[in-house]
């Protein structure tokens, strides 16, 4: 059952996550805003010296460009975030940011929160 974002802001990360995961065909894409409004794209990186979730990315990405924290992300793949996604998200964000999850196409599944 497919879970209503209603936040247009949301909406638009949903979006820049499925297009990140379609252009790059990776496993998952993710997206992320951060507390003034910008906004990270990132896809799963699978290479054998490195691996990272796309969550990953975008918080990687808004911590090397000065974020102090996160409103929202989204996350589209086949599964869930991970616990150590969570945990990341939570160290950089604190507490109650939620966190949409869905399938590579968009359709959101459910919201987690930091």
């Amino acid at each position: 059952m497919a879970v209503d974002i209603t936040d247009p802001e949301d909406k638009k990360l949903v979006v820049l996550a499925r297009a990140t995961r379609a252009r790059t065909g990776a496993a998952a894409g993710a997206a992320l805003r951060d507390l003034d409004g910008r906004t990270y794209a990132g896809a799963t990186v699978d290479l054998p010296s490195l691996r990272v979730s796309a969550l990953g990315v975008c918080i990687a990405m808004a911590v090397a460009s000065g974020a102090k924290g996160a409103e929202a992300v989204v996350v589209l793949g086949d599964g869930q975030p991970g616990p150590e996604d969570l945990a990341a998200l939570l160290e950089f964000a604190g507490p109650g940011v939620p966190a949409h999850v869905g399938t590579p196409n968009g359709a959101i599944a459910a919201t987690l929160t930091s």
